[in-house]
């Protein structure tokens, strides 16, 4: 007891002294704060949240910058809560700080700083006119998601305030601006923005220079250089909290100002960072309201496809991408039918137990889920070519419909989408050491993990940082500020934070990987019904 009450005593002491790192990360339905010691980032100290959800306004996905500020604020508060009440005292300042958030999207600001139009997240798909002639002028993938996907997409659409754009950022960009005034990026975060030259580190000069013949008289004389932030890449300084953003982050006025920021990052980039997949030959799969796969190149791919992202680490090594807009929410919404069952019969459980019970009983499913068929499509999924959302649960009349089978369709759903793009990378002839997986359901041990691995025809391994995610990979980043000490990323990650981790590997099962297979030639097949349903519904 005496030696726990010593530990307790020490972590108080780093919080007192302000030898922290505190990362926030704003994803799509949860805002999460977590603070780290800063010489052992591996060491939580105290986490918080605020839950929000976007919001579908004009048939475009949006938060309100409002929402963005009230659940910073609940997040934060969240922490300092969590932090008094584990260790007896209130944080006043950390050693640094850093802010990441969903990649992509489209925050446009005029000269005085004026928000021009709605925040468009990374959900939307109506730039596909924009994506398609980009691809044309650029030679390179634009993927619909992109920021500038979006600004030449407001060009051609004639978008009355296109004009009036002075500055346009990410979601982290803008948080990380109002904290510090710098108009700074992270180089993982802006290379889903704008395509990354991986000779100079910066703006693809020759892209930058071809959207500016096209479409620069349109911007009222501007040069694309004028209107994206600066990147930064992780290690380097990146401003520090002044007086108005202490403010904004914690309204009691506890906070103090000054303290160093490290560049702000997308949830890509601190996904990569949570799981070590910084290094080439490392990959990592992230899971939460989209699905995304990382995988760090060792050499250029042979030629552009569709189905990749070409982003970098952030570290700015190139990183091959495949993104699917659509997750885990609608096995969310499943479970939560399930959990309301439960209550209504009288039997209340809590919803990680929900969770516990379904998954175990997945594993009990046939290998290709007994015929059945689900899509998660929520959104729209440029991949599979599909504009809206319709999440559909699909069988024949001889599919084997059973509990165990449904959910195993619902978690295969789930990879469906990114087995395809995947495949692509297969097709490259891209090697792997490694593939991480981390997010909400590789909690319950061994279900989603398994399935990935037969998904992928790969082994997976999930971590103990599984589930806290991207905001502690960005109290990692904020960390390797001030103790980077010259060390590279991967480097630092290997010898400072994770040396000691203790991860659980799945291999890849043959039965199972020939079962989703005929699972994912089934949901490729069934891909007509989705359009269909677009069409109609």
């Amino acid at each position: 007891m005496a030696s726990a009450g010593r530990e307790e005593t020490s972590r108080a002491e780093l919080i007192r002294l302000g030898r922290t790192a505190l990362g926030i990360e704003l994803g799509s339905t949860r805002i999460k704060a977590c603070l780290v010691a800063a010489d052992d980032p591996s060491t939580v100290l105290a986490v918080g949240s605020h839950a929000w959800e976007n919001q579908f306004v004009d048939r475009l996905w949006t938060y309100p910058l409002e929402a963005v500020w009230t659940g910073l604020v609940a997040a934060y508060a969240d922490l300092v809560a969590d932090a008094e009440a584990k260790h007896g005292l209130r944080p006043e300042t950390f050693g640094s700080l850093g802010v990441s958030a969903m990649m992509h999207g489209y925050l446009a600001f005029g000269a005085d700083g004026e928000l021009l139009a709605n925040f468009r997240t990374w959900r939307n798909t109506n730039t596909g006119p924009a994506s398609a002639e980009l691809v044309e002028l650029f030679g390179a993938n634009i993927p619909l998601r992109w920021s500038i996907a979006h600004l030449y997409q407001a060009v051609i659409d004639e978008e009355p305030h296109v004009s009036q754009v002075r500055f346009f950022t990410t979601l982290a960009g803008y948080v990380h601006w109002k904290l510090t005034g710098s108009k700074v990026l992270g180089v993982g975060d802006a290379s889903g923005m704008f395509p990354i030259d991986a000779a100079t580190g910066g703006y693809d000069a020759t892209m930058v220079a071809r959207f500016d013949e096209v479409a620069s008289e349109r911007l009222s004389g501007q040069r694309l250089t004028e209107l994206l932030p600066e990147i930064l890449v992780a290690g380097q300084p990146a401003g520090n909290l002044t007086e108005e953003g202490a403010a904004l982050l914690d309204p009691t006025g506890a906070l103090r100002p000054g303290i160093p920021l490290c560049p702000p990052e997308g949830d890509a980039g601190t996904g990569m960072v949570a799981t070590n997949a910084v290094a080439p030959r490392s990959g990592n799969v992230s899971c939460g309201t989209s699905i995304f796969a990382m995988v760090v190149l060792e050499r250029p791919l042979s030629q552009v496809h569709l189905e990749l992202d070409l982003v970098t680490t952030p570290a700015g090594d190139p990183v091959a991408m495949v993104h699917c807009n659509n997750g885990a929410s609608e096995l969310a919404a499943w479970v939560g039918m399930f959990s309301r069952f439960a209550e209504a019969a009288g039997q209340a459980l809590d919803p990680d137990a929900v969770y516990e019970t379904l998954f175990r009983e997945a594993l009990d499913g046939e290998a290709d889920a007994g015929g059945l068929l689900a899509y998660n499509y929520l959104a729209g999924e440029p991949l599979t070519g599909t504009t809206e959302g319709r999440p559909l649960f699909v069988r024949t009349p001889d599919s084997r419909f059973t509990l165990a089978n449904t959910m195993r369709a619902q978690l295969y759903g789930v990879f469906g989408t990114l087995a395809l793009g995947m495949r692509v990378l297969d097709e490259e002839g891209v090697a792997l050491d490694r593939m991480f997986a981390h997010g909400g359901m590789f909690r319950t041990a061994g279900v989603a993990q398994r399935f990935l691995a037969s998904a992928l025809n790969a082994p997976v391994a999930v971590g103990e940082t599984a589930s806290e995610g991207g905001a502690w990979g960005m109290a990692v980043l904020a960390a390797y500020l001030g103790g980077g000490s010259g060390q590279s990323l991967a480097t630092y990650l290997d010898g400072t934070v994770f040396p000691d981790a203790e991860t659980s590997v799945v291999e890849a099962d043959r039965a199972e990987v020939d079962g989703f297979a005929a699972y994912l030639e089934r949901y490729v097949a069934g891909l007509a019904v989705e359009r269909a349903a677009t069409e109609v519904l």
